[in-house]
């Protein structure tokens, strides 16, 4: 059997906190297979890399021999997480969660092990709940202990509504976990409330509290908020791998080795030796690379990293791009046009139509021929000619 303290030192790489430490080594001196739950809301249809943070973090205890229990918050989901929100967040139909599960347990095998993971759905016993059953679940906390929960302390300081059915989400939460009887719960740092939530139910319910492992939220392509669909700044575990590529490869290169301590399976010995090669002058472009191709051999293949580094060196290399050029952000949706010329590519919009029509326009070595083109959320490098670059973020 692996010695514990090897087994801890791993599992506590990455993690921002364990509430305890000490109940975790506990559990892992009872020698037996622990129950290790991670609940996801299926709001959306796609898994993004944010979501891996954690979901590797499940593999490895699934490596060391624990029982993994992916949880699906169909019932959650119609309810709406208020985990930090400013607003209230609508809840979805029945229809749309249904669906948006069904291709979580498609995309969550890309890194779980599905002969080693047990799904389930939230709502298999909180349908069960009732009105009494949903009022004596209430009854176990207070509005006071919950106004302690930071984002709902912002709103109410701020005057902003609290929907009374956002109190309910934490304790059905934490209720899931007294269901399951886990051992451990995972999640991100957003989810800390949640999670230790359902150490409190689970002494209420007469049971050992669960030990609740907090990860760090990855920041997103834009280097500043963390990766979320809604904001564009993600990149999807189904994204084909030329595209996965040069996303990584858009990122800051500060922002490279928070992602190499997240989202690597490389040994943290290896990271610090490719950051001092950087600090001694090797290109911090070929440690991205090295990065971007590990990312895609996991969601891919090793053949597809390949080729998808070729067609970037095709694209980008041999095309010139330079190394360093200037950066813009702009806020809200923009026309081309306009995007040029405030990133001084063009002297005016009229000549940025021009320059297109020439096909002198490229969008991340793409040409583009559409003068009414409007740029979403995203992060690109724009070229205007032979010489003329900007790596520009629209958010």
């Amino acid at each position: 059997m692996t010695d514990i303290n090897t087994v801890l030192a791993e599992l506590k790489r990455g993690t921002d906190q364990i509430y305890s430490e000490q109940d975790l080594i506990e559990k892992l001196k009872e020698n037996r297979p622990l129950r290790v739950k991670l609940g996801a809301d299926p709001t959306a249809p796609d898994i993004h890399l944010g979501h891996t943070v954690v979901l590797n973090k499940l593999r490895q205890f699934q490596n060391f021999g624990h029982e993994v229990i992916f949880l699906i918050g169909d019932f959650t989901a119609t309810v709406g997480d208020p985990s930090g929100k400013n607003a209230t967040r609508p809840p979805l139909s029945r229809e749309d969660v249904l669906r948006n599960a069904e291709t979580y347990k498609e995309q969550i095998f890309k890194i779980l092990d599905p002969q080693k993971t047990r799904v389930v759905f939230n709502s298999e016993w909180l349908n069960e709940l009732g009105t009494v059953g949903m009022i004596r679940l209430a009854s176990n906390y207070t509005v006071a202990r919950m106004l302690e929960r930071d984002d709902f302390k912002k709103r109410f300081a701020n005057n902003q509504s609290i929907a009374i059915h956002e109190f309910i989400y934490p304790l059905l939460q934490g209720q899931d976990s007294v269901a399951l009887e886990a051992d451990v719960e995972l999640g991100g740092t957003d989810q800390t409330f949640n999670l230790l939530m359902g150490r409190e139910l689970q002494k209420s319910a007469g049971q050992k509290p669960q030990v609740a492992i907090t990860l760090p939220l990855l920041v997103g392509l834009d280097g500043e908020k963390k990766m979320s669909k809604s904001l564009g700044n993600y990149i999807g575990v189904d994204d084909i791998p030329s595209e996965m590529f040069g996303k990584v490869m858009s990122i800051s290169d500060d922002l490279m080795w928070d992602w190499y301590n997240l989202l690597s399976f490389r040994p943290l010995t290896e990271i610090e030796q490719l950051k001092q090669e950087v600090e001694n002058g090797r290109n911090p472009r070929d440690v991205k690379i090295l990065l971007a191709k590990e990312i895609i051999a996991r969601f891919h293949s090793d053949a597809d990293a390949d080729a998808a580094e070729q067609e970037f060196i095709n694209r980008f290399q041999k095309g010139a791009i330079p190394d360093e050029m200037p950066e813009f952000t702009f806020e809200g949706e923009i026309g081309l046009a306009n995007l040029l010329k405030e990133a001084n590519l063009v002297n005016s919009t009229s000549d940025a139509m021009r320059m297109v029509k020439q096909g002198a326009v490229k969008i991340d070595g793409e040409k583009v021929d559409d003068t009414k083109l409007i740029i979403k959320t995203s992060t690109a490098v724009y070229q205007v000619g032979k010489r003329k670059f900007a790596r520009i973020t629209v958010k």
